[in-house]
């Protein structure tokens, strides 16, 4: 059976910026991805990058799947977004609830992203195959686990086709986030959201903000290494191939890749997979 794999990269900011992640796509494209996803700025603010980036990748010719936040937006914003990729034969979304641009006190029409996913189905019906974000390790403003498990339901009974989890580094979280959605009776895929490590700091950072936990033996041996960015390297290949093995082998039924716009970590990784691409 085929792995399936899925790729995010983010619109780049510069002519350099762009050729460069025209490179990265050519070299991850002959693992066949399912798409590859384009990341929407905060309000909206990168829309134009994403719109260009999104549509130069569905013309070279692997599907494209924008991200679309809808918190500090309009309905009549969304709408015309939704047009733009339907005029262009993009047919995949990842709808997000997204972050308030700093300084904006309003959070718009939408407040939460199952309100997307149903204005999605009631403005286009079933032409687009809608993702919604999942968080094994439960949302950072979510109270607890139970709550944030409701507001993923809700994505889902408002037509939800499939999911993408946050990153993490337990694959426990992972199987038991997918043992209570069986429990649930929600059937759709649940991909899940895989970052390599390549720089410790970096990864410290993003963690913070977007609430995936780095365990405590992963975050001391990485500690360990220092300034020492080939031994990190080295030692989170190592970490994060063993994940995705323990994941796919676990019934995972496809592995989403938090590129940053770089394709060797990424090609590391699968290459050390036992699998069929």
């Amino acid at each position: 059976m085929t792995t399936q794999f899925s790729f995010e990269f983010y619109p780049p900011k510069t002519p350099k910026g762009a050729v460069n992640l025209q490179n990265v796509q050519q070299q991850l494209a002959p693992l066949n991805p399912e798409f590859f996803s384009v990341t929407f700025g905060a309000g909206g603010s990168t829309r134009d990058k994403t719109f260009e980036t999104v549509i130069d990748i569905q013309k070279r010719g692997v599907p494209a799947a924008p991200h679309l936040s809808c918190v500090a937006s309009t309905k009549e914003n969304i709408r015309s977004i939704l047009h733009d990729y339907q005029q262009h034969d993009i047919s995949k979304i990842v709808a997000l609830r997204g972050d308030l641009p700093s300084g904006t006190m309003s959070a718009g029409e939408f407040r939460y992203a199952n309100e997307l996913v149903d204005f999605i189905r009631q403005e286009t019906g079933d032409y687009f195959e809608i993702h919604v974000a999942a968080y094994p390790e439960v949302h950072p403003q979510a109270a607890n686990f139970n709550d944030d498990f409701k507001n993923f339901k809700r994505k889902v009974d408002a037509g939800a086709n499939a999911a993408v989890t946050q990153y993490f580094y337990n694959a426990e979280a992972y199987f038991h986030f997918v043992d209570q959605c069986e429990k649930a009776g929600i059937t759709i895929p649940i991909a899940a959201g895989i970052m390599p490590i390549t720089q410790y700091s970096q990864l410290f950072r993003f963690s913070e903000m977007c609430g995936a936990d780095i365990p405590r033996w992963l975050r001391k041996r990485l500690e360990n290494f220092g300034d020492n960015r080939e031994a990190v390297q080295e030692f989170g290949l190592e970490v994060v191939s063993r994940l995705c093995q323990q994941l796919l082998d676990g019934g995972a039924p496809s592995l989403h890749f938090y590129t940053m716009n770089q394709a060797a970590p990424t090609l590391a990784i699968v290459k050390n997979l036992n699998v069929s691409v």
